[in-house]
């Protein structure tokens, strides 16, 4: 609990059986954690008996997509605050507690790892990558007003219960391209946001988003697509 609020992680998985134990209990040794929420994606290796092992809530979500398995997440969530974060070692729970600490002003905190201070060695953040994640999130700042954000692709976020209550009827995206639309969802909800980097580090296992050149090149235009789409016929949020 944060400042009298449950605070809920939820951590989307699709065959990460080789880290998912590791990562639970890197986050359950923060004492500020309420919930853990594991979306089983179908995976075909253990991945949800040993969450539930580790002592999380473990759901299943049939729909196949990054989008959906967040999207479930967020709706199963109980918490006041909900992070998103993935359980395949690239973040540590070490950050957790900044991002915490600025929900008491913002709605929703993202991160970056964009920034070359907090990339560890071997992480999967080469000069493509970066500056793809750069130009993408620059495009929706200069179309939606946001402050300055430099990542598109980074899926630890903290979000307070009540934008989220906002913004879920209004999600669409299931794929890898998910979460730019809950940036610009939230700021047309007139939620207050902001970035922070955050240490980022190798994967364990391979990328289903960005393993490969064309997937890469792809999911990117899809995040396009998306801002775009929102910015030509925003929905009624406010």
């Amino acid at each position: 609990m944060y400042k009298g609020k449950r605070v809920s992680l939820v951590f989307p998985a699709y065959n990460e059986g080789k880290n998912i134990e590791a990562a639970i209990k890197d986050f359950q040794s923060i004492k500020f954690v309420d919930e853990i929420v594991v979306v089983d994606n179908n995976s075909r290796d253990k991945t949800p008996e040993i969450a539930k092992k580790a002592g999380t809530l473990v759901v299943l979500e049939k729909n196949q997509g990054y989008g959906f398995a967040l999207r479930r997440g967020m709706k199963e969530a109980t918490g006041d605050l909900i992070v998103l974060c993935e359980p395949d070692a690239t973040f540590s729970a070490e950050d957790l507690p900044r991002f915490l600490s600025l929900t008491d002003k913002f709605d929703l905190v993202t991160g970056t790892r964009t920034n070359k201070r907090y990339i560890r060695s071997g992480a999967n953040m080469g000069f493509f990558l970066r500056v793809g994640n750069i130009s993408v999130a620059k495009f929706m700042q200069l179309l939606y007003g946001l402050n300055n954000v430099s990542d598109c692709g980074c899926t630890f976020r903290v979000f307070k219960k009540s934008l989220v209550e906002k913004i879920i009827p209004h999600l669409s995206v299931g794929g890898s391209h998910f979460l730019p639309e809950t940036v610009v969802l939230s700021k047309l909800a007139g939620g207050k946001i902001i970035e922070i980097p955050v240490h980022y580090g190798p994967r364990i296992g391979e990328s289903k988003i960005t393993g490969s050149f064309r997937r890469s090149v792809k999911v990117g235009l899809n995040m396009l697509g998306t801002i775009l789409k929102n910015k030509i016929n925003p929905p009624k949020l406010m």
